[in-house]
C-alpha cells in the first residue's frame, strides 16, 4: 500500500483509454494498475462497458477509463458499445488513443481520427505493441498519424513487456490536477465484484472457444454466498441458439468443465479466497435486444 501523501501534494484525475478493438487497451490498463481489472481476449469487442482501473503513482491517483474498442457498428449491441466508448472521453483530463502500432493506419483508425477532432480534451497518441515490430517504422507512423490529427503527446509503449510505460506514467503524473484522491487508496477498480466475476468467466469462455462462439454470448452472476469455506457462486452463460449451447457444453460436458475450472481459479485469485463455482448454460433468443441485459452490462440501451 502506498503511503498517503499530504493533501496539499495530492493530484488526481481521469484518463480515457480509447482505440480500435484488439489494440491492447485492457492489457495496458492491467499493466498500469498492477492488477487484473479488465478481461483480455484475442476476440474483438471483448470490453463492453466502461471499466475504471485506479492506480497510484507517488502523490498522484490516476483513474483509467478503459472503453470498448472502436469499430463499425452493425447492430444494437455494437452501437451501444461504440456510444459508451465515446462517452468515456467526456470527463477525462486527457484522452489516450491507443492503437496497435504493427497495424498502422487502418480504416478504423482513420475513421476514429476524424471523430477525435470533436474531442476537446488534450489528446495523446499511444502506440502499443512496439516490442513486436521494427523500431525504424515508428517515426514514419507517428508522422503519418499526426499529419491527419495532431496529438499533444506521443508515447510508444508495450503493455506486454512494460517498455515505455514509465515515461507514459510520468507524463500522466504531471497532467493530473491538484486535489484529493477520488477513491480509497486500496481500491483498484469500481467494477462490482459480481460483474468482475462474470467478466472473468466470459474471458475463459472466449479463451476456450474463440471463433466457435459469437461475441454476443453473455455471463451473469446470479447468486453469491459467502461461507466459512469461501464463496459459493452461481453464474449463467446466456447464448442465443441451441447450437451455441451445445458448443459451450462440449462433448460429454468437457468444454464447460474446462471453462468452470479456469474461471474458478481466476475468480479465486481476484477475491483472494476459495471459490466454488457453478455454471449453467441457457438459451435466450435475441437477448441482445433486451434492455435489461444492457443494464446488466452497464450499457445504455440504444433507441434502435
Amino acid at each position: 500500500m502506498t503511503d498517503r501523501p499530504e493533501q496539499e501534494a495530492m493530484r488526481a484525475g481521469f484518463v480515457a483509454l480509447m482505440g480500435p478493438t484488439n489494440a491492447g487497451k485492457s492489457t495496458l490498463l492491467n499493466r498500469l494498475v498492477g492488477s487484473k481489472v479488465a478481461i483480455v481476449s484475442h476476440k474483438v469487442q471483448t470490453t463492453r462497458a466502461l471499466v475504471r482501473g485506479i492506480a497510484i503513482f507517488e502523490e498522484t491517483q490516476v483513474v483509467f477509463v478503459d472503453t470498448p474498442g472502436l469499430f463499425k457498428p452493425k447492430r444494437r449491441l455494437d452501437r451501444a458499445m461504440v456510444d459508451t466508448a465515446w462517452s468515456g472521453a467526456r470527463d477525462a483530463e486527457c484522452v489516450c488513443f491507443v492503437i496497435d502500432a504493427r497495424k498502422g493506419l487502418s480504416d478504423i483508425v482513420e475513421d476514429a481520427l476524424l471523430q477525435l477532432r470533436d474531442v476537446h480534451q488534450p489528446k495523446w497518441l499511444v502506440l502499443n505493441k512496439i516490442d513486436d515490430m521494427d523500431q525504424s517504422e515508428l517515426l514514419p507512423l507517428i508522422a503519418a498519424i499526426n499529419e491527419k490529427l495532431p496529438f499533444d503527446e506521443t508515447f510508444p509503449v508495450s503493455a506486454l513487456t512494460g517498455e515505455g510505460c514509465d515515461v507514459f506514467i510520468e507524463a500522466l503524473r504531471r497532467t493530473m490536477k491538484p486535489g484529493p484522491w477520488l477513491y480509497p487508496e486500496d481500491q483498484l477498480s469500481d467494477v462490482p465484484m459480481r460483474m468482475l466475476a462474470a467478466e472473468l468467466t466470459r474471458e475463459k469462455l472466449y479463451e476456450r472457444l474463440h471463433e466457435e462462439l459469437p461475441y454476443v454470448s453473455h455471463v451473469v452472476t446470479e447468486d453469491w454466498k459467502t461461507t466459512p469455506k469461501g464463496h459459493r457462486i452461481e453464474q449463467t452463460i446466456y447464448v442465443e441458439r441451441d447450437s451455441q449451447k451445445k458448443i459451450v457444453l462440449g462433448k460429454g460436458g468437457q468444454t464447460i468443465k474446462w471453462i468452470s475450472m479456469n474461471a474458478r481459479k481466476a475468480i479465486s485469485k481476484a477475491v483472494d479466497a476459495p471459490v466454488h463455482l457453478f455454471l449453467f448454460v441457457k438459451v435466450r433468443p435475441n437477448w441482445a435486444s433486451d434492455p435489461e441485459r444492457y443494464n446488466e452490462m452497464g450499457l445504455d440501451f440504444p433507441a434502435q
